[in-house]
């Protein structure tokens, strides 16, 4: 006998990717807003993270990312919400980004801190959340962002988060 009874049946997710490139001559000369704007446009595969978990990139520009996930039931904890790590990886993806689109030709960044703040709980049915990415400073060797995840149609604030990357040079 199990401590609850069980009315749905199994289900099931599926979900397909892109793999990811090879670090080509042409890869390797595009500049990290380029990249990201050809993941936009799909000339550049997407992140594999995005169809796992359900969320897209919708807009970059100097300095910002934004993107916008779906909460569901495939995603909640033992408590029955939406587990924190959907917000995280929401969030990472986003301040990752914005430093991303600073970043000139022949380099790549690193996270080496996450900091996050879950301030409203996610529930399976709550709205496309929406997670918008901002750098703040992007220098030789560090990289600072900030973010905030609030419900695209009505701003409420769920999460906000802050990065420090480390900025990679290659060649």
């Amino acid at each position: 006998m199990t401590i609850y009874e069980s009315q749905a049946t199994t289900r099931s997710r599926t979900h397909s990717w892109e793999p990811r490139p090879e670090m080509t001559a042409d890869l390797l000369a595009m500049s990290g807003l380029e990249v990201l704007r050809g993941a936009l446009d799909g000339t550049c595969p997407a992140a594999s993270i995005m169809s796992t978990l359900g969320f897209r990139l919708t807009a970059v520009g100097d300095g910002s990312a934004t993107f916008e996930g779906d909460p569901g039931e495939h995603l909640l904890n033992p408590m029955g919400t939406v587990h924190g790590g959907f917000l995280a990886t929401l969030l990472d993806s986003a301040l990752g980004s914005a430093v991303m689109t600073r970043l000139p030709a022949g380099s790549a960044y690193t996270t080496v801190q996450l900091g996050v703040h879950l301030v409203r709980t996610v529930n399976a049915d709550t709205q496309v959340l929406r997670c918008e990415g901002t750098a703040l400073h992007v220098g030789r060797t560090t990289a600072t962002a900030e973010a905030r995840v609030v419900g695209a149609e009505d701003g409420r604030l769920y999460a906000h988060g802050t990065t420090t990357c480390a900025v990679l040079r290659f060649g």
